[in-house]
This record gives C-alpha cells, structure tokens and sequence, in this order.
C-alpha cells in the first residue's frame, strides 16, 4: 500500500466542521507516517470525480471528512475496489460512522484511528446497499420519512434542523398512508397500507434515530422495518421511541430481512444516507463486503 492517503473533505459539513475537522486529521496521519493530499472539488460532481481518480491512481486509502452525505459520496468512488475508505465524522448526522463505531467530534481521534488501521492493516469489510449502482451506507427511507426530507428541501425557512422539524409538523398535517407493493427476494409480492418502508444496511438515520435496530453491516442482508396503516396520534406515539429502537415491539411494525428489495408507491421519492435517489419504484440489492474500511 502506497503511503500517500487522499483526504477527501466537505468544508460545508456540520455548519463548517468539516474544514476544521480537516487539520487535525491530516495532522495524525501525517504524524503517522503518510503523505496526504486533500481533495476538495469546486462542487459535489468534481469532488467525486478527484476522487474517482485517486482511487484509479492507487491512492492508499480514501479518507472522507464530513457528514452522511460526504460519506456516501465517497463511498461512489470506492465501492467494489480494494482501496480502503477512512471516514473523519464531522457532520450533523454521522450516522454511517455510528454503525461502523468510528468517533464522532474528535477528528485527531479518528486520524489516529484511521491512521493505526492502515499501518497494521486492520481493516474490515463491510457491505453496502446499491440502488441501479448508486451505493449507500445506511438507511434508505421512503413513505413518510422521505415526504419530510422533500419538504424540508423546499423550504428556506428556517434554517438548519429545525426546518426539518416544522416540515414533519406539517406533513403529519396531512398524513395518509401509502398504498405500497413490496417484494424480497423475488419471493411473494406484498400488497400493503404503510407508513413508510426503511432499508436499512445500518441500523440508524436522520441523527441516531435507530430506525433498523438489528442491521448489521456484515450479514449480507438488509433489515427492512415496516411501520404500516396507523394513525397520527398512533405514529406520535411510535416516534419517540425510534431513538431506543423499541417501536419494532409496536403491533403495527413489522420488520423483514432480504437480500433484495424491491419497491414501489405513487408520488414517494427515496433517500439514502440522507440524500435522494429518486422516485420509487426501485430495487435496493444488499452486496456483501462491498468496502475495506478502517476501523478501531
């Protein structure tokens, strides 16, 4: 393994976290021995495409500093390649670095970390989803969830997450049920009323909110955590218990395993690792060992 490491940055991330987290966590694996080249791109299309060339170049690892979404652009460029992937957490959500068990707000930590992992070569091999070769760390979200992301996106005001909250008020103002057909596996199709259906290769999103409790990241297969036709007083009571990961005890939770998920609703657009994919209907494919990462 060559010794020069790409650190791939979001200076945007966590409100500006992400260009102070940068100096720590180059100052570690430099400390450590490596050269490091920083990659920041002029928007997120030419930041991805310095990192694609990195990799291509046989750069020693691909250290993402950011959120979710610096992560899961990151993760188009080193998916399916031998290249280790090293993540600095310094977003809002880091719900990736969560699920790997990677340090969140200390990024020297996280430098050492990365830095350790690459010189003994204590790596690991973890799975991803990948939506028509889109790849994504976490959760995908679609129904309710994704109908707040869309409003959310919408909106100028008020800034930050607080807009996310005003735009949840506002859907559940309006909130319905979705008539949804889903099928694992190539097996039986499901026809059903839900609320929203989450993906989940990791088990948390939007913050730790533990969506998928039982994802694991090394068993080949997604959790697929179905909250169906309830009501809204019903689904105020189920939300707050998202955090623990208890509502899939709630009666009208359901969760399933597969490899291969396919869905499809009217009017419903995806989200994975925070950012969209598009409107449904898609098929998600778990894929085993799909990236080296550096880890504790």
């Amino acid at each position: 393994m060559t010794s020069e490491i790409t650190l791939f940055v979001n200076p945007t991330a966590g409100r500006g976290r992400g260009a102070h987290a940068a100096l720590p966590a180059a100052s570690a694996l430099r400390a450590a021995g490596f050269s490091v080249r920083t990659v920041l791109g002029e928007n997120a299309a030419d930041a991805l495409a310095r990192a694609r060339e990195a990799v291509a170049g046989g750069t020693g690892a691909l250290v993402a500093v950011g959120g979710d979404g610096m992560a899961n652009l990151a993760l188009q460029a080193v998916a399916g390649t031998r290249t280790p992937f090293g993540l600095v957490a310094a977003g809002t959500g880091n719900d990736f670095a969560r699920a790997l068990g990677l340090p969140m707000g200390d990024p020297a930590a996280a430098g050492r970390l990365i830095a350790e992992s690459l010189g003994t070569g204590r790596l690991r091999d973890v799975d991803l989803g990948r939506v028509n070769g889109t790849w994504f760390g976490t959760v995908l979200a679609s129904g309710f969830d994704s109908r707040v992301n869309d409003r959310g996106n919408r909106m100028r005001l008020p800034v930050g997450r607080f807009k996310y909250d005003v735009a949840m008020l506002a859907e559940l103002a309006a909130f319905r049920p979705f008539p949804y057909r889903v099928t694992l596996d190539d097996g039986e199709t499901r026809e059903i009323e839900a609320t929203l259906v989450a993906v989940g290769n990791g088990s948390s999103y939007g913050g730790g909110m533990r969506i998928c409790p039982g994802a694991d990241l090394d068993d080949g297969l997604f959790d697929i955590t179905v909250v169906g036709d309830c009501t809204r007083a019903t689904l105020l009571k189920i939300f707050p218990r998202v955090y623990r990961g208890t509502h899939v005890d709630h009666p009208v939770v359901s969760v399933f395993r597969a490899a291969r998920v396919e869905l499809l609703a009217e009017g419903i657009t995806a989200y994975a690792d925070g950012e969209p994919l598009g409107p449904l209907p898609l098929t998600a494919e778990c894929i085993p060992a799909a990236v080296r990462v550096a880890l504790p």
